[in-house]
């Protein structure tokens, strides 16, 4: 009885280890992936990142996400979103830029994905997803730095705006 009392007081004094839940960074959080993305057309609306491991199959499945991030696009600077993997291992990252915040996919947004594979008009209308040897990155016990730079749609092309970041 005393050892279990002595455990739950040691376990309520002990701080909590941060998470990057709310998609900021914190220091010493074990298998943390800061996603730096670059290329935004405007400062506008809100910016998602969604976080997939397991089977490649899985990978850019919307059911299948381990982690899933929205907040508004800062009006400058920087955008680094840090997820935190369930643990060290292969991983990839999608990110939209919902461009008028209504929250659904149109062809305002801009997307991109780790690795940042080149994707056409026919692979996003034939719904074929990027080679997963492109887009896995492995995560290990510190941070990893993942960039992503969003594409636009661009007459039939999808390709990077160059914009102010």
């Amino acid at each position: 009885m005393i050892a279990i009392l002595a455990s739950m007081i040691l376990a309520a004094a002990a701080p909590p280890q941060p998470r990057a839940a709310d998609g900021q960074c914190h220091a010493g959080v074990a298998n943390e992936i800061a996603v730096r993305i670059t290329g935004f057309r405007s400062r506008a609306g809100q910016v998602r990142v969604r976080l997939f491991g397991g089977a490649t199959s899985t990978y850019f499945d919307k059911k299948q996400a381990l982690v899933r991030i929205e907040r508004p696009v800062p009006a400058s600077g920087a955008v680094t979103i840090c997820v935190v993997a369930p643990k060290p291992g292969l991983y990839a990252v999608d990110v939209r830029h919902d461009e008028n915040g209504d929250g659904k996919t149109d062809k305002s947004d801009g997307g991109g994905t780790s690795g940042n594979p080149r994707i056409s008009l026919f692979d996003m209308l034939l719904s074929r997803k990027p080679d997963p040897a492109k887009v896995q990155f492995p995560v290990g016990a510190g941070t990893t730095i993942v960039p992503v730079t969003l594409m636009y749609l661009d007459g039939g092309t999808f390709k990077p705006i160059r914009a102010s970041d």
